[in-house]
């Protein structure tokens, strides 16, 4: 039987791919921060497992080993966290912060299981961003956690083809989870921790940004998609290194890769609410 632990399992696209998988006939090892959130996923499927996972804490990691089967197919990357804010704002213990779980994290619970899809000739999937490819004002920590994630699978990709193990990257655009449903929330606490002199400073950024997500769950693609691809990346016989979920988004990265950088410059300070004095 096939076998795959999924990280960032208790709620929206994690929980999303686990059901799928399940579905599918692999035994799934659910990655949740507490068992509790794990219960309803193992009533909807016992194939899934819920396994107590933060993927910060080096100690849980480590107890992956007692819990694992021996022949693990695949490790799903998935847990994630955004943070946002103008860079010059930017908290830095809330930027380490965000490179703990999205960058190192993630790496933390690949070498874990390594040694396991080495002798499976398994797959490494990892759910990235297309913020991962293009950077936007006022998400500049999280676009460098997920362009530092790249960086780190690309050469990974690679240096793993002597054991057959495939790696690949799942680039969606904005997706219709709880995350960005509670995105303008996340913008006025960010503000809230700001100075006075700060908001005056940035007030035309903020408010650009506050726009921008509650114009986001309008445009955001169904988890499904999200869920087809990583289906396909643990798969299928040759896979991508990239899945790009939605044609909205492979429009988009075709746009950007196309684009002249000042145009696009211009076109997302105009949506950010970022004029030029």
């Amino acid at each position: 039987m096939n076998s795959v632990l999924v990280t960032g399992a208790a709620r929206g696209i994690g929980k999303a791919i686990c059901l799928r998988l399940a579905q599918q006939g692999w035994q799934v090892y659910a990655g949740v921060r507490k068992l509790s959130h794990g219960a309803e996923l193992t009533a909807q499927d016992p194939r899934i497992t819920p396994v107590v996972l933060d993927v910060t804490n080096s100690e849980q990691i480590a107890a992956l080993d007692a819990v694992l089967p021996a022949e693990l197919t695949a490790v799903v990357n998935n847990a994630g966290i955004v943070a946002d804010g103008p860079v010059e704002l930017l908290d830095l213990d809330v930027v380490r912060n965000q490179f703990e779980v999205n960058v190192f994290g993630a790496l933390a619970v690949t070498q874990a299981v390594l040694p396991r899809l080495r002798a499976t000739k398994g797959r490494v999937v990892f759910v990235s961003s297309l913020s991962g490819r293009i950077s936007t004002p006022g998400m500049g920590a999280y676009n460098s956690s997920k362009f530092a994630l790249e960086g780190l699978v690309d050469a990974l990709r690679v240096e793993l083809r002597p054991w057959g193990i495939r790696t690949s990257l799942i680039e969606p655009g904005p997706i219709a989870t709880d995350l960005w449903f509670g995105a303008t929330d996340t913008v006025d606490n960010t503000a809230a921790r700001l100075t006075d002199e700060q908001r005056t400073l940035y007030a035309g950024h903020l408010a650009g940004l506050r726009r921008m997500t509650q114009q986001i769950p309008k445009l955001a693609a169904p988890v499904e998609s999200v869920v087809k691809e990583v289906e396909k990346a643990l798969t299928a016989k040759h896979s991508r290194a990239r899945y790009v979920p939605g044609l909205a988004g492979k429009i988009q990265v075709a746009a950007a890769a196309l684009t002249p950088t000042p145009v696009l410059d211009a076109v997302f300070a105009l949506v950010a609410g970022v004029r030029r004095k």
